[in-house]
């Protein structure tokens, strides 16, 4: 559990320097202000999700936003992305790294972990603690 409250942790501190630079300049950007604010609906949804939801899914969220995110600062920073050049400097460059590094490991984490540790009774295919089929089933009668 502890790892699904790091990922929502790290893809909200993502969220939250996306939606600051959006209010400080991306806003008049007419193709990078609208996927900064794609990325702020998105990591509240996913964050949100994280903490709610116990299914692996989550975890692939985090990861893909984690990538995503980063992936398109790496182009960014590199070739370009519509004509912004960006460097790697600032406390918001290196805060939203490292915390999208931490959405895609974590993230991963818990797409790898079992999502259901319930033991299960081998004889009978249920769960232990299923309650079993009460006599007046409708199976067949012995």
């Amino acid at each position: 559990m502890t790892t699904r409250y790091i990922a929502a942790a790290a893809v909200l501190a993502s969220m939250a320097i996306h939606l600051i630079l959006w209010f400080q300049f991306m806003r008049e950007d007419p193709v990078l202000g609208p996927a900064f604010m794609v990325n702020v609906v998105a990591g509240v949804v996913i964050a949100v999700l994280l903490v709610r939801w116990h299914h692996w899914l989550p975890g692939v969220l985090s990861a893909c936003f984690g990538m995503a995110t980063l992936g398109a600062f790496t182009l960014a920073t590199t070739v370009g992305l519509f004509g912004t050049h960006e460097h790697w400097s600032g406390f918001y460059v290196w805060g939203a790294a490292i915390a999208e590094v931490t959405a895609v490991l974590a993230g991963f984490a818990i797409f790898l972990e079992d999502p259901d540790s319930t033991p299960h009774d081998h004889r009978g295919g249920r769960r232990r603690n299923d309650a079993p089929q009460s006599a007046t089933s409708s199976g067949p009668a012995s």
